[in-house]
């Protein structure tokens, strides 16, 4: 039991403290965009082709699926972490930026698209990385979602953690469908969100 407890403690929690190392960057966004085009399921060669190392280095940095998979996740999440705050500096209004990160938001969720699976049904190491994702990306939602409705001069009435929510909702099946367009839906979604409320 100890053991078990142990290897879903180092599958849920990251390797190192702080941001990958520039080279781990790189496999990173490379494994992401295999996961993108193959699955989480692609073959290892695939991925090091992609990166253009040799398979070794990227089992010295991740040596099992899962942590390679967790590693990709983490990886995503900063970066849209990140993101919001330089969309909010740089876009012409609170509204594009928000409208760029849910963009943005929508692509990572496609990313990670099968994360479940490749976790071999670990519910602890997957409710670790939800309180994560969580953690990390509804500050930067509300952080966007109050400039744009400020910018608009609309009440809120639906917190970051419902935009995210509802959003999710809108992209299940999309990596499945061709025809369903998610985010065409979630840009309607967030048009409703930022609507001045009909009384």
């Amino acid at each position: 039991m100890a053991d078990a407890q142990d290897e879903q403690s180092r599958v849920a929690s990251p390797k190192q403290v702080g941001r990958p190392r520039r080279s781990e960057q790189a496999l990173l966004d490379a494994a992401a965009a295999v996961f993108v085009e193959s699955g989480v399921d692609a073959p290892v060669r695939e991925i090091a082709a992609k990166a253009g190392v040799g398979m070794g280095t990227i089992y010295r940095h991740f040596p099992t699926r899962p942590e390679l998979v967790v590693a990709v996740y983490r990886h995503q999440v900063e970066a849209c972490a990140d993101a919001g705050p330089q969309m909010l500096a740089e876009s012409a209004t609170p509204e594009a930026a928000l409208r760029a990160w849910v963009a943005l938001f929508v692509e990572f969720l496609v990313t990670k698209h099968g994360l479940a699976g490749a976790l071999q049904g670990d519910s602890a190491g997957s409710d670790a990385l939800h309180t994560y994702f969580v953690d990390r990306l509804v500050p930067v939602c509300s952080s966007l979602l109050e400039a744009a409705l400020e910018s608009v001069g609309t009440a809120s009435r639906v917190d970051a953690y419902n935009v995210l929510k509802g959003i999710g909702n809108l992209c299940i099946g999309a990596g499945s469908d061709a025809r369903y367009k998610a985010e065409v839906l979630v840009q309607l979604f967030i048009s409703g969100v930022l609507a001045r409320e009909v009384r």
